[in-house]
């Protein structure tokens, strides 16, 4: 589904294959609290407070960069301010890590400790 004309939100189940295949990478926009408290493994943190969209760039060596956040609205906010910045297409996990969570995914906290 398109949010905006190339804002593409993708489903924790998709997600999850991409990154598994490697195809993707997660970039959490949220910040280093909620980061440290659960997140998903593997992803990135680039708080939403730092991010400055004109000087991103994608994560070197993943076909494709996912960004992700609680529940969607932020992450859907940066992928808005990356488009306005001049990428040509931005992926966002629809409905963050609450849709991940709901769809039985596994996730951690900052002790490395997995909950499901």
């Amino acid at each position: 589904m398109l949010l905006d004309r190339l804002l593409i939100e993708l489903e924790p189940g998709d997600v999850a294959a991409l990154v598994d295949s490697r195809q993707a990478v997660l970039v959490d926009v949220r910040e280093d609290e909620e980061f440290a408290e659960e997140r998903i493994a593997g992803s990135l943190l680039q708080p939403m407070s730092d991010f400055e969209p004109d000087t991103w760039a994608p994560v070197p060596g993943y076909p494709q960069t996912i960004l992700m956040c609680l529940g969607g609205v932020r992450s859907a906010a940066i992928g808005r301010r990356l488009m306005q910045a001049g990428h040509a297409k931005v992926v966002h996990l629809k409905g963050g890590l609450v849709a991940w969570k709901a769809a039985g995914l596994p996730t951690e906290s900052y002790t490395g400790e997995q909950n499901v």
